[in-house]
């Protein structure tokens, strides 16, 4: 059984290095969304003839100035579906993991050890939810990352400051992975290592 339990430890290693991966493309993420927010609530003003003052008098200035801000907003949206394919990867990982959980519980019911403990280390079954419900989590939260891209792209052309400011709440909080839920989940794996 000792066996069976590092073996599962070893996945959930793994897991929170791509945890750790994560946190550090989210960061990045907030970076390019609030740089393509700042972008997309400038390009109105940008627009508009009495904004440029004394620059008006350069010919072509307002053309320029777009065209230079939209190939900026251009190549951020660019990264971000980069980062969006990198968090993809992450949640591919965690899908592989929990997958390999399946088959090794297959493995560990056939010899009725899914529910056994041994003091206080998690059992086949307890490893197996663990898995399951960091899966879950990291898979919605890429897809919310997902629908956050398509509904800026689609604010970029109709500006709309309420509807931005949604947005950057949504890429701040990632809410569908709570924090203290997942860390209780690591303490309950890697328990001996904890004492």
């Amino acid at each position: 059984m000792e066996a069976v339990i590092r073996k599962w430890q070893q996945k959930f290693r793994k897991a929170k290095e791509e945890m750790e991966k994560w946190e550090a493309l989210q960061v990045r993420w907030v970076f390019l969304f609030r740089n393509a927010s700042s972008i997309t609530q400038r390009l109105q003003d940008m627009q508009n003839h009495g904004s440029y003052g004394a620059l008006r008098c350069l010919k072509g200035i307002e053309d320029a100035v777009v065209q230079q801000q939209m190939g900026q907003l251009e190549s951020l949206l660019r990264s971000m579906k980069n980062v969006l394919e990198e968090f993809w990867g992450c949640v591919l990982t965690f899908e592989k993991l929990h997958r390999d959980g399946l088959q090794l519980l297959e493995v560990e019911s056939s010899k009725r050890r899914v529910e056994e403990r041994i003091g206080v280390k998690p059992c086949i079954a307890d490893c197996l939810e663990g898995l399951s419900i960091v899966y879950d989590m990291h898979q919605s939260e890429y897809h919310l990352k997902s629908s956050i891209l398509s509904a800026l792209s689609c604010i970029i052309l109709k500006p709309s400051p309420g509807d931005l400011n949604a947005l950057q709440y949504l890429v701040v909080d990632q809410p569908n992975i709570p924090k203290d839920e997942v860390q209780h989940i690591f303490d309950v794996i890697f328990a001996e290592e904890i004492k």
